[in-house]
């Protein structure tokens, strides 16, 4: 009796050592979570050197890198056809030189030269808002009699960020590409003059701009005011702007503080832009709260540059 008592208590031993190595073994593959996959779609600029045709640039010649990460392509298309559907606002400073009407005639025949699928709003920048001269309109005659003269004048808190800003905010979301080009010597007078790569506004509308998927086109033009003689404050304007580009995905034209002979080159350029687009899409893993993800799109295709935003803006799992 004694014997088969010890058998039994082996026994016990031995299933409650086995539960207790097993407790410690990890989870079936199927119980153990998995990160969510969050789809996220941004523009991407193509060009080429001027003396070479585009070719095409197919899905699997693009990457997309976060730090050492590579993130898996799900779509790529030329911004064309069906998918070429595209909202434009010009922001025009009204701080800006009245030598700006130069160029009036070139921006109204920039606009009436746009492609149906575009669609066309003009407003005007002072006190940190913006004075809507014309929405968003398929109509390019009547966006194109909107631009007139600026004012001329600094006003009590102009800021083209805080303008951007106010923009972006009031524009609706849709499926289509969002472009903005912005006519301002980037003085903040609002932040009187401070140095513009320090300045927290061109930050806030960076991030509203890369979280709303906007490129941002920056094209200098001398403003009113003693501020526009200070080179140190001239240069800082220029500056500003070149940041709020470069972040967004957007090209900035500068010649130095003097006023461009013409647009006309800048907005040439523009166009070629807009017509060498694609929609990129990818996946990259959902946090538990909406962020910023910083990416690098790139291809080996020779000769081929991109330019899109510095980052994306992943929303939350929750």
């Amino acid at each position: 009796m004694k014997v088969r008592m010890t058998a039994l208590y082996r026994s016990v031993l031995t299933v409650a050592f086995a539960a207790t190595v097993l407790s410690t073994f990890p989870l079936r593959a199927k119980d153990v979570p998995v990160a969510a996959a969050a789809p996220v779609r941004m523009t991407v600029s193509a060009s080429v050197d001027n003396s070479k045709r585009m070719p095409d640039i197919h899905k699997d010649e693009v990457f997309v890198k976060s730090g050492k990460d590579r993130l898996p392509v799900t779509e790529w298309v030329p911004a064309r056809g069906d998918r070429a559907g595209m909202e434009l606002f010009i922001l025009i400073d009204d701080a800006s030189s009245t030598t700006l009407g130069t160029k009036i005639d070139e921006l109204r025949k920039f606009i009436n030269a746009q492609p149906p699928s575009t669609v066309v709003g003009l407003g005007y920048m002072r006190n940190a808002t913006v004075q809507i001269a014309q929405n968003l309109t398929a109509d390019h005659a009547q966006a194109a009699k909107a631009v007139r003269l600026p004012l001329g004048t600094v006003g009590a808190y102009g800021s083209p960020y805080l303008s951007a800003i106010d923009l972006m905010k009031r524009w609706p979301q849709s499926a289509n590409r969002r472009q903005v080009i912005l006519v301002s010597d980037g003085i903040d007078h609002a932040g009187r003059g401070r140095n513009a790569l320090l300045n927290p506004d061109v930050d806030t509308a960076n991030d509203l701009a890369q979280r709303t998927g906007t490129m941002i086109h920056t094209i200098y033009s001398p403003g009113v005011g003693h501020w526009r003689r200070n080179f140190w404050i001239a240069n800082s304007g220029a500056n500003g702007l070149a940041k709020l580009s470069g972040v967004t995905g957007g090209e900035s034209f500068y010649l130095g503080p003097q006023s461009p002979v013409s647009f006309t080159p800048y907005l040439d350029r523009l166009q070629k832009i807009f017509d060498n687009q694609y929609l990129l899409s990818f996946d990259t893993t959902a946090g538990k709260k909406a962020r910023f993800q910083r990416v690098n799109v790139s291809t080996e295709v020779p000769g081929i540059d991109f330019n899109a935003a510095d980052s994306v803006w992943v929303p939350g799992s929750k």
